[in-house]
């Protein structure tokens, strides 16, 4: 049973207050569990109650340095305030202050999101010669700080064991998707249009660049949309051989992506081999699955047994712009046979890899430590 009498208190510094996987998912079903929850967050746009969860903001910092300076000490004021049973932060630069607070007595939660030394070595705003460095003070960091924790949450099981050098409770808690979210996205085949879709944050190390230009060779429309990184424009994508056959639709909502997936017949998700992206597990290979359209994925270990097990589309080199084409041009030349790895994609997704068995797991955790 969940001792309903418990306080939980997740805090942000950087994400938006209805983050997918912070307020949407864990938050939501915290409280449906039977928690009081709250979430402080940092944006600006004030306090508020949505989904029996309390939102307390301490104001949009002014940039990056406020951020990691200013706000963290707001934060810390409001949860002497709160006083809460168990405090679930997100964000790596909150590290040191939830040590602060987990020597106070506070029971911690670190929620691991991506492997943090990995991604400062594609950071492309640190110079590529301090990366080393930054990357080796992070793992450092994570040690010192993370042995005081209560608990470690993590995004993958790949990241839950290297945070179990450091700590006797972890568990991964995948970012999967929901199922009711995308539960009437799967329509008929023949009602799709012949088109590929990218949808998710747009970056050369995401693989947009190859994506773009495989165009050329398939004559295949592309559905992109998401939100640009900072290492690639949409002016600079313009200048690439096959960007005529893309529309950009700009950042969408959760709606009008549901509203996208109805519409096409393939999703692209091939990342570039970073050390990041090699042990990630990417919401948006999740959310094509359930949609009921076949993958055409890089040929990372991690994503390799999924796909192939499953036989929900093909593995490609991510650098290798032909094979991206081909399989693009494959999959549209023998739908049959794209159609069948649609269904079996989203069979396993309803079967395994969903956010409601993910919630089960986020309960059991919670009991492990209160």
């Amino acid at each position: 049973m969940v001792d309903t009498t418990k306080t939980i208190c997740h805090i942000t510094s950087a994400h938006k207050r209805y983050d997918i996987r912070i307020f949407v998912k864990e938050c939501t079903s915290l409280a449906e569990f039977g928690y009081k929850v709250y979430l402080i967050v940092a944006d600006g746009l004030g306090d508020e109650i949505k989904n029996n969860i309390h939102i307390l903001d301490v104001g949009k910092p002014s940039g990056r340095f406020s951020r990691m300076l200013k706000t963290p000490r707001l934060i810390y004021s409001k949860l002497l305030e709160l006083q809460p049973d168990i405090i679930h932060f997100h964000d790596p630069e909150l590290m040191l202050m939830c040590r602060r607070l987990a020597n106070k007595g506070f029971g911690v939660i670190y929620d691991v999101h991506e492997d943090l030394p990995k991604q400062v070595m594609n950071k492309y705003w640190i110079p590529k010669f301090f990366r080393p460095l930054v990357s080796y003070g992070v793992t450092l960091l994570e040690k010192l700080c993370t042995q005081k924790y209560r608990g470690i949450v993590t995004a993958t099981p790949i990241i839950a064991t290297r945070f179990s050098k450091y700590n006797t409770r972890v568990d991964a808690v995948c970012n999967y998707p929901l199922l009711s979210e995308l539960a009437n996205v799967n329509v008929e085949w023949n009602t799709r249009d012949d088109k590929l879709c990218y949808i998710g944050s747009i970056s050369k190390t995401r693989g947009i660049e190859h994506v773009i230009e495989s165009l050329a060779t398939s004559k295949l429309p592309l559905e992109l949309a998401g939100l640009f990184s900072g290492d690639v424009s949409l002016e600079q994508l313009a200048k690439l051989s096959g960007n005529e056959f893309v529309n950009y639709q700009g950042v969408l909502n959760r709606e009008e992506i549901v509203d996208l997936l109805k519409k096409v017949k393939i999703g692209l998700v091939t990342l570039l081999p970073t050390p990041s992206y090699i042990e990630s597990l990417p919401i948006k290979l999740f959310e094509y699955m359930l949609a009921g359209i076949p993958v055409i994925a890089s040929d990372f270990a991690l994503w390799h047994d999924i796909i192939k097990t499953n036989d929900c589309g093909i593995l490609v080199d991510p650098n290798n712009i032909n094979a991206i084409a081909n399989a693009c041009i494959f999959l549209m030349n023998n739908q049959d046979k794209a159609n069948q790895m649609g269904k079996n994609g989203r069979n396993a997704v309803i079967k395994y890899y969903n956010w409601e068995n993910e919630a089960e797991k986020l309960k059991a955790f919670y009991r492990t430590i209160e």
